[in-house]
């Protein structure tokens, strides 16, 4: 395994203070340039050498990006915005608790005092292979080392695996997900508005990357419509220590009753593919069904069909039917 140096190369720093002179870097530079918000994934891979930037641009200086104002009944959220702001703020509480149920089990409060949504979504896999910067699939090598005879994978995909087995590790991406939430982006040739469930992309779409963000993006407000403000909310993360942990399976919903039954649903699970898994099969199973726990017995099994567990991730499949099971009929994390 390649040594871990500890030590960052040399590359040129840019603090814009503006969109505009954040974009115009981003521009100039193209691929040379590594777009840091918050810092928290930025110096993992600094540090160990496996990225070397020729360019910096440090986002923490555009106060443009920073903020959560109201958007005629739903809200704008500037991609700096903090995970902690996010899960104090009183609109989002009051208006998206999932959103702020899911900043809130971010890592630590350390890190959340200093990570933003925007990076908690851009952030790339978390594969140790990868990270160590051995010369896998998604670092423009040959092979999968998580998916040989005796690789460690009991953190990997169970779902659409195509040559690449890590998983998308975000808190945050299936809880905007399931909210039908926007991502705005910026570059010199304009703004364009992609729908969440877009943002994210799996290894037969593009293996090198997470999200749709090409060289001279910038990821600069998220959109939540009023459509899902106040309705009835779970989220609920499984990881191996309480803090400071990625989710083994984590799992959103959003959901719209009519006394027990259940009227409209959005259902997310994360950590068991390359992006967030979107269970629309489930939803449209469940619509009109009432909620409870035949209803939750069968959107568990449905869940979970299809999925092809590595050597040691197997229990990722009771994990996640458990999940399906919660968040179908309520338990502690439910809210509304």
């Amino acid at each position: 395994m390649p040594p871990v140096r500890d030590v960052m190369t040399a590359f040129e720093l840019f603090q814009p203070t503006t969109v505009g002179d954040a974009v115009a870097l981003a521009d100039r530079h193209g691929a040379d340039a590594w777009i840091m918000a918050g810092g928290m994934d930025t110096f993992d891979w600094l540090k160990d050498r496996i990225r070397q930037p020729r360019v910096v641009v440090d986002l923490s200086a555009v106060d443009e990006l920073r903020g959560i104002r109201d958007a005629g009944g739903g809200l704008e959220i500037g991609a700096m915005t903090t995970l902690t702001d996010i899960a104090r703020h009183a609109l989002v509480r009051e208006r998206f608790g999932l959103l702020a149920e899911a900043a809130m089990l971010v890592a630590s409060p350390q890190i959340r005092n200093q990570g933003t949504v925007g990076g908690n979504v851009s952030q790339d896999a978390r594969c140790w292979y990868y990270r160590a910067g051995w010369p896998c699939y998604r670092a423009d090598g040959n092979i999968c080392y998580a998916d040989t005879p005796t690789a460690v994978n009991r953190e990997h995909a169970i779902f659409d695996a195509d040559r690449c087995v890590a998983v998308n590790p975000s808190d945050t991406a299936p809880a905007l997900i399931a909210l039908d939430a926007e991502m705005v982006i910026r570059n010199a040739d304009g703004e364009r508005t992609v729908p969440a469930v877009d943002f994210f992309v799996g290894p037969g779409v593009d293996i090198m990357r997470l999200t749709v963000l090409q060289p001279g993006d910038l990821l600069t407000t998220i959109r939540l419509p009023p459509t899902w403000s106040g309705k009835q909310f779970f989220f609920e993360k499984v990881c191996d220590r309480q803090v400071w942990d990625f989710a083994l399976v984590n799992v959103a919903s959003a959901m719209v009753t009519a006394g027990t039954t259940i009227n409209d649903i959005r259902l997310v699970v994360n950590g068991v593919s390359a992006r967030p898994y979107r269970l629309t099969r489930v939803e449209a199973a469940v619509r009109g069904r009432a909620r409870d726990e035949q209803t939750a017995e069968m959107a568990a099994a449905m869940a979970t069909e299809g999925a092809v567990p590595l050597r040691h991730n197997a229990y990722k499949i009771p994990l996640m039917q458990n999940l399906v099971k919660r968040a179908i009929r309520g338990g502690p994390e439910w809210t509304s």
